[in-house]
């Protein structure tokens, strides 16, 4: 059995290379019909067919990744203006003697909790979260330091320390943030998976993340939905419907998928067709 491995979310869904009539790039070019499923995202012609498009991010994981990257942007914006207000409190502490109330020990700041437990799949992203603590734990130590400096009223040397440090380690900090940013929205580009039941015609397509690559098992290496349950997985009807198995490569699982489990709604039988143009042929 020749399978195509796809990534949605933190999850890796196979798909029989059978079953794939092409992928094209998602540009949100859809109709939408009314409808009562949060994953059917519209309908997509393709060659004189409408054809139903589902989120299979909200399928698997109950939220869409465009909204899962857009709360992780916005994440990473407040915890870099959280340092911005660490630093101006820093800052008043030195200049005017104000208490410093703010985290010192980098591990203990919300961002250094976040940072030492986010876990991602994109090796970009992993990479500029990585150089994070370089930057990171040295603004943070700057806090034992002046105030020390401050206590034997060596002020004009916190001073100037803060200033050195204001335009080198802050300004390194705050650009990994935009990196970060940056990096979570211009590598999200879902294309959606066309899939058929006779090999011509679509019957539904799959909005995914990415295509990773494609692998060849056997069907007893394909194990019960019980095993799916046990790492992770929140099955509801539909998707169980949608779940013929989990295959299970070295340390990485990877979902089977049965597109045909999902019907095409019944109000598509009025759809008037349009022409449009078609990707992404394997």
């Amino acid at each position: 059995m020749d399978l195509i491995n796809f990534r949605v979310g933190q999850k890796t869904i196979s798909l029989k290379i059978l079953d794939i009539l092409l992928t094209e790039r998602y540009e949100g070019n859809l109709t939408s019909l009314p409808n009562g499923n949060p994953s059917f995202l519209g309908v997509k012609d393709y060659m004189g067919t409408p054809t139903p498009i589902f989120d299979l991010g909200i399928i698997l994981n109950n939220q869409s990744s465009h909204e899962i990257n857009s709360a992780l942007v916005e994440l990473l914006r407040s915890k870099e203006e959280e340092h911005r207000d660490w630093l101006h409190a820093l800052e008043r502490s030195v200049m005017k003697g104000h208490d410093f109330d703010k985290a010192r020990d980098p591990k203990q700041c919300a961002f250094g909790q976040w940072l030492y437990s986010f876990k991602t799949e994109n090796e970009d992203l992993k990479a500029i979260l990585h150089r994070f603590e370089e930057p990171h734990n040295r603004l943070h130590s700057l806090a034992d330091k002046l105030l020390t400096l401050c206590e034997q009223d060596k002020q004009q040397e916190a001073i100037m320390m803060l200033e050195k440090e204001r335009s080198t380690t802050y300004v390194k900090l705050m650009r990994l943030f935009e990196s970060a940013r940056e990096q979570i929205s211009l590598d999200h580009k879902p294309i959606i998976v066309f899939t058929t039941q006779d090999g011509h015609k679509p019957h539904i397509g799959l909005l995914v993340d990415q295509v990773e690559d494609n692998m060849h098992c056997e069907e007893d290496e394909v194990k019960s939905l019980s095993e799916i349950t046990n790492i992770g997985f929140e099955i509801d009807a539909q998707t169980k419907k949608m779940m013929q198995g989990l295959i299970k490569r070295g340390n990485t699982h990877t979902v089977l998928i049965d597109p045909s489990a999902i019907f095409r709604p019944e109000h598509l039988q009025g759809y008037e067709p349009e022409e449009t143009e078609s990707y992404g042929l394997f």
